[in-house]
């Protein structure tokens, strides 16, 4: 489903609302570089990290006040948002305010998180990204996209025949996220053609730059996951080549200070430079014609 001529999905922000006053200088910093880019961009910042590796890591301000502080981010920027959720319950409440659903990896099987997503997303409008876990390969993605289809179908049905049209979802409303598999202990690999296995199930595949990089228990004696910066640029350009259809990507004002995820979040004064340089990848492979018959170009299952 790869579409390189469209604009490319952007999700980007701290990984986690560490405070107000950090989520609205990364907000207006995001807006103001960039403006004017042929982008669907999502300001992107967790209410909770239910995942840490240590009981006393920060997990973020939690739901209510998180989606409060979301939505003055949209009031005063005018960006759209996107965070992710953690239980099913949360979905609803969620889709009230942000445009843009996640599920984390961890929880991508998790038929209940799918079917509350889905719903959720379905229902406001919204868009819905199930980040690939890390134990999956990119064929194994395919649940997760039958699980979706099937509630896509069943809330279609729900609509009136004349009214289908109208309010139908877009096409790319469910979009899946490559961030690399597991590879023996505190390690992950990105396989490059997972971007077009899973573009073959009829989505569009986007690439997550930061928690690709990341140590799993690799710093502070396990207690907090580690990271290799070095290596963002040259996998998320390798992305672009590849196909992908969109870039998610962690950014901080002070990486050094970041209450989580630091080790892996690009410099946010980058940002809009790094983009131009994906957007300008993403042009010359756009020109570039497919050279195999489209009998090759088969679904993976």
């Amino acid at each position: 489903m790869s579409s390189l001529k469209a604009p490319m999905t952007l999700i980007c922000g701290p990984c986690v609302i560490e405070d107000e006053g950090l989520v609205f200088e990364v907000a207006e910093e995001l807006k103001r570089q960039l403006a004017g880019l042929p982008l669907q961009l999502y300001f992107k910042a967790s209410f909770d990290k239910a995942n840490r590796s240590s009981i006393d890591g920060f997990r973020g301000p939690g739901l209510e006040v998180g989606l409060k502080i979301l939505s003055r981010v949209r009031d005063r920027t005018g960006l759209q948002l996107c965070t992710d959720f953690h239980t099913p319950d949360q979905a609803r409440p969620v889709a009230q305010v942000v445009d843009f659903l996640q599920v984390p990896a961890f929880l991508c099987r998790q038929t209940d998180m799918i079917i509350a997503g889905a719903e959720a997303a379905l229902e406001k409008g919204r868009r819905l990204n199930v980040k690939k876990g890390q134990f999956l390969a990119p064929w194994d993605a395919r649940n997760i996209v039958e699980k979706v289809r099937a509630v896509e179908k069943i809330e279609l049905e729900k609509i009136e025949v004349e009214k289908r049209a109208e309010l139908s979802p877009s096409p790319d409303w469910f979009t899946l996220t490559e961030r690399g598999v597991a590879l023996g202990y505190n390690a992950l690999v990105v396989d490059m053609i997972a971007f077009q296995c899973m573009q073959t199930y009829g989505v569009p595949v986007i690439y997550d730059a930061t928690h690709s990089i990341q140590v799993p228990g690799g710093a502070s004696a396990g207690r907090s996951t580690g990271g290799k910066r070095e290596f963002l640029e040259t996998l998320a350009r390798a992305a672009m080549a590849a196909g992908a259809d969109g870039l998610f990507m962690e950014c901080h004002p002070r990486p050094e200070k970041a209450k989580s995820d630091g080790a892996n979040a690009f410099y946010l004064e980058q940002v809009g430079t790094f983009v131009k340089q994906l957007l300008a990848i993403r042009e010359l492979v756009s020109t570039q014609p497919k050279l195999l018959p489209e009998t090759q170009r088969r679904e993976f299952s």
